[in-house]
């Protein structure tokens, strides 16, 4: 006999506001907990000490949470100068201390001009990424350090936003894999004097923004559960980057039973992915196959309901 699932079968997307000092999974898990829901999962790592947006998935959105894993980030930080760190943060050991220069918002903007752009970046010790089935940060912490290879990301924006004389603020919007410690760090390398980030915020991944974030006390103060599934955003948000593609009953019945459909001349290449809709419900994924037919891809459990 099948084991039954505990919980709720709770389906959609919290936009979390991560709070500081709590692990992404020791978030999602609370968050989990709190909606009740038999299945949930998060769509991007947030460093503890940083806080802001974390989409958490729940039910049937954790099929589609990947589509935001390529997503672009956008972050506020607060880089300290003269200090450098083992972890390129504030909660790491200071390794290096550095006088720091009389800077100019000039000098600061001029640094920043290098770091904009497609970069080459050293992905940091402590940093989830596994080496023979260990993380970084697990041997970090047993003071090795591997050497690792550069990766090409890009930094689309560095707005610089408050400069003092030892610290000052950026917003930044990069790709997917950019370290802002790590950034930060090549950066202060840059002004000759070493630096470390001693706040980190993240307001928004892919078309996800800060608008809508939810804490813990907010949902925390709600009156039941009902009141609580009510600030989910649905599950093809995830997923509304993608072309639709709205199908019959007919096409809709086959393609819930694992068969491709015919549909009226869609417009879309073969190969693409589309999102598929019968009477607005969103089914889930399709191949566009040829000029008048798709395949299933990726579908809601309760698509065939």
């Amino acid at each position: 006999m099948a084991r039954r699932r505990r919980g709720l079968p709770v389906n959609g997307v919290l936009l979390l506001d991560k709070p500081a000092g709590a692990s992404s999974n020791h978030a999602l898990q609370r968050a989990r907990r709190l909606f009740q829901a038999q299945k949930a999962g998060h769509t991007g790592t947030l460093d503890p000490m940083a806080t802001g947006l974390l989409p958490v998935c729940f039910g049937e959105a954790t099929k589609f949470s990947a589509h935001l894993l390529a997503a672009d980030k956008v972050y506020r930080t607060r880089v300290e100068l003269g200090v450098v760190t083992d972890s390129g943060d504030a909660e790491g050991a200071v390794i290096e201390r550095h006088a720091v220069p009389r800077l100019t918002e000039a000098d600061i903007e001029g640094v920043l001009t290098r770091f904009r752009g497609e970069i080459d970046q050293v992905p940091p010790m402590y940093s989830a990424l596994k080496h023979q089935g260990r993380k970084l940060y697990e041997l970090a912490r047993e003071g090795k350090s591997i050497e690792r290879a550069a990766r090409r990301v890009t930094v689309y924006d560095a707005r610089l936003l408050a400069c003092e004389a030892e610290a000052f603020e950026l917003e930044v919007r990069v790709s997917k894999g950019t370290y802002i410690r790590t950034l930060a760090e090549d950066i202060g390398r840059a002004l000759g004097c070493g630096a470390h980030i001693s706040v980190l915020r993240r307001l928004a991944t892919g078309s996800f923004t800060s608008d809508g974030m939810q804490d813990f006390a907010s949902l925390e103060a709600l009156a039941d559960q009902a009141e609580r599934e009510a600030t989910l955003l649905p599950v093809d948000v995830l997923v509304d980057h993608l072309p639709r593609l709205d199908v019959d009953v007919v096409a809709a019945g086959r393609l819930t039973h694992g068969q491709s459909a015919r549909v009226e001349a869609c417009g879309l290449a073969e190969g693409e992915t589309a999102r598929l809709y019968r009477d607005e419900a969103f089914l889930g994924l399709g191949t566009v196959t040829g000029p008048q037919e798709v395949a299933p891809k990726r579908l809601l459990s309760t698509a065939a309901e």
